[in-house]
């Protein structure tokens, strides 16, 4: 099996998951890359998780009135699923289509959305899009259930457009006017919730969605051209055959898992970063009706994509997760479990609680001299623990090579095993001097695994770690 097999296999597995450990890459490249491809597009055919089970261990997750359970639930989720794209996607969906925390009426409805996100969010992105509009996390957030026939809100109406399905512009133009928001935002009069029903006697309800004839407006309505009595539905039928649409969402799926776009404000007057990738995704997108999963199987198995190892910084989520899928801690519910989730806040990503309904901006804003000392800090304690099982495995596997190794195998050994991760020459010639400095490696020691911690810890701390 060639070692370029493993590169490649590392490099889906970090983009379409939170990455793998050797073992499992091995496994997956003798499978094969188009094999393992399809697996990643239908989680269903690999078992779900036991939140049953979990739930003996974490009680409080039960009832999911908090924010910082929630995010232990879905941050042990991502670290132990046998689903890893089901739980990206998730991810990639609620980066873009935000609700917060910080304003929601009741915090289970935002896990009922990302059960949504899991179960439709490789699907028609019509339907897609119109779940959202459904969805009551969503209703509430944006204020839709605020909105009626003789006072109209435009919060949902204008960031369906803005920021969830089109876009403000494309190639230096608008993709819609101040009118098409106000026309949407009466299309969707009459669409609301219903009450959440107290906590006490019984437990508290979760709000649900129910649409109010009597509060919808039935005025002829004209929407990027097209006139008719619109209701939400139509809104979201027009919406989803524009070629702004096909755009917006090519763009997203580019910058999420490709390498990094300019930030969506920019995209107006700025063309994307790969036009020609762009333009077949955006191709796929209406080939196969708005098909998400469609698209991704274009997207994993291109040559853009395979030929872009190590242009996308990695979000926090990606860090943390994919640092305790590599060494193999919290694979049950313990104790830390909310210390090791809340370092994703601390890095500047407060899962469920976005900034802004724009949700956070990506690529190289992810570090600044505060969020950097965290992700070198965590991942570097991670790795030098060397009774983590995973790190124990790199150990016994370098350790397998001989009685002794060299300090220029110990380095590419560890690079080999963190997911086949280059370093500038310059560097690596560094770690090597620096392992040449402790004097011979022999195996099968204490100090050999010791060393290899540190090795270890010395390559995540590089710029070049930074990247997925």
């Amino acid at each position: 099996m060639a070692d370029k097999d493993i590169a490649l296999m590392a490099h889906l597995m970090r983009r379409a998951g939170f990455g793998a450990t050797y073992e499992e890459l091995e496994a997956r490249a003798a499978k094969g890359y188009e094999a393992t491809v399809e697996e990643l597009l239908h989680p269903d055919t690999q078992p779900a998780l036991d939140r049953d089970l979990l739930m003996r261990y974490q009680p409080q997750w039960v009832s999911q009135a908090g924010l910082e359970g929630q995010q232990e639930e879905w941050t042990f989720r991502m670290i132990n699923t046998r689903r890893p794209l089901e739980e990206k996607i998730a991810l990639f969906w609620h980066q873009i289509f935000c609700t917060g925390h910080a304003k929601c009426e009741y915090p289970k409805q935002q896990q009922i959305e990302l059960e949504m996100f899991r179960t439709m969010g490789m699907g028609n992105f019509s339907n897609l899009l119109l779940g959202l509009a459904m969805d009551p996390a969503m209703v509430f957030y944006l204020d839709n259930c605020m909105s009626h026939k003789d006072a109209i809100n435009e919060n949902w109406g204008r960031e369906l457009l803005e920021l969830f399905s089109m876009g403000v512009g494309m190639d230096g133009a608008a993709n819609y006017s101040e009118d098409d928001v106000q026309e949407c935002a009466r299309a969707f009069t009459g669409w609301t919730v219903t009450n959440s029903i107290p906590r006490y006697p019984y437990g508290k309800y979760e709000a649900a969605f129910i649409y109010d004839p009597s509060d919808h407006d039935y005025g002829a309505k004209t929407f990027l051209g097209e006139t008719g009595n619109w209701n939400g539905e139509d809104i979201v039928r027009i919406v989803a055959r524009q070629p702004a649409t096909a755009r917006f969402i090519a763009r997203h799926m580019y910058n999420f898992f490709v390498a990094d776009e300019p930030q969506v404000p920019a995209w107006q007057n700025t063309p994307p970063r790969d036009p020609e990738a762009v333009k077949m995704l955006e191709d796929e997108y209406f080939r196969s009706n708005y098909d998400i999963r469609s698209m991704l199987r274009v997207l994993f198995n291109s040559d853009f994509f395979k030929d872009a190892r190590f242009t996308k910084v990695k979000s926090p989520t990606e860090t943390v997760v994919g640092t305790m899928r590599l060494v193999g801690d919290f694979d049950m519910p313990k104790p830390g479990l909310n210390a090791m989730t809340l370092t994703i806040r601390y890095m500047g990503q407060d899962l469920l609680n976005p900034p802004t309904v724009e949700g956070w901006h990506t690529g190289r804003e992810w570090i600044d001299s505060g969020t950097l000392v965290e992700r070198i800090n965590f991942t570097a304690d991670a790795v030098g623990n060397t009774s983590h099982r995973g790190v124990q495995a790199i150990i016994n596997r370098l350790g397998s090579e001989g009685d002794t190794i060299s300090s220029e195998r110990l380095v590419d050994g560890c690079l080999e095993m963190l997911g086949s991760y280059e370093l500038a020459d310059v560097t690596r010639n560094e770690l090597v001097s620096l392992a040449d400095s402790e004097g011979e490696l022999r195996t099968g020691t204490d100090e050999f695994g010791q060393r290899v911690g540190q090795m270890l810890q010395s390559i995540v701390a590089t710029t070049e770690y930074l990247f997925a």
